[in-house]
């Protein structure tokens, strides 16, 4: 199940390739993978409703459709830069750690300044794409790769 967070590209910032978040043709072909990548999220970080549909900046009523498989719309370039942050957040982690702390580590309360003691799940969600930006280069710092 692994295979469908590590099918969405990094980061979206053109450096690739070409692609961007912000073209709606790259938005339409990325949506299915980065919506396959955000259930398998969800259930891996054990996300309530609430904080899946915050962490992507979305309604309740929209994550429903999103983890139903019922979501026909593509992403918009923020909730892609999200996914994609939570994506890079995730793979870094396993990187680093074996897979169960690193499937546990977003959920625990962390001292780190970045995560103010909070988990940084609801750090993330708090502080939107600027904090999530922050926890993927926290966790690439860690990783020795900053």
């Amino acid at each position: 199940m692994r295979a469908a967070i590590q099918d969405l590209p990094g980061d979206g910032a053109g450096g690739r390739g070409g692609q961007t978040f912000a073209r709606a043709a790259d938005r339409a072909r990325l949506t299915p993978a980065a919506a396959a990548a955000l259930r398998r999220l969800a259930e891996v970080w054990h996300l309530s409703r609430e904080e899946a549909a915050h962490l992507i900046g979305a309604s309740e009523s929209t994550w429903d459709r999103i983890r139903d498989g019922a979501w026909r719309q593509s992403f918009s370039q923020d909730q892609l830069t999200r996914i994609s942050a939570a994506v890079g957040v995730f793979k870094g982690l396993h990187l680093l750690f074996a897979d169960a702390m690193a499937d546990r580590w977003p959920r625990l309360p962390n001292r780190a300044p970045v995560f103010g003691a909070k988990s940084p799940v609801e750090a993330m969600i708090e502080g939107g794409i600027p904090r999530m930006l922050e926890t993927r280069q926290y966790i690439d710092a860690l990783r020795g790769g900053l």
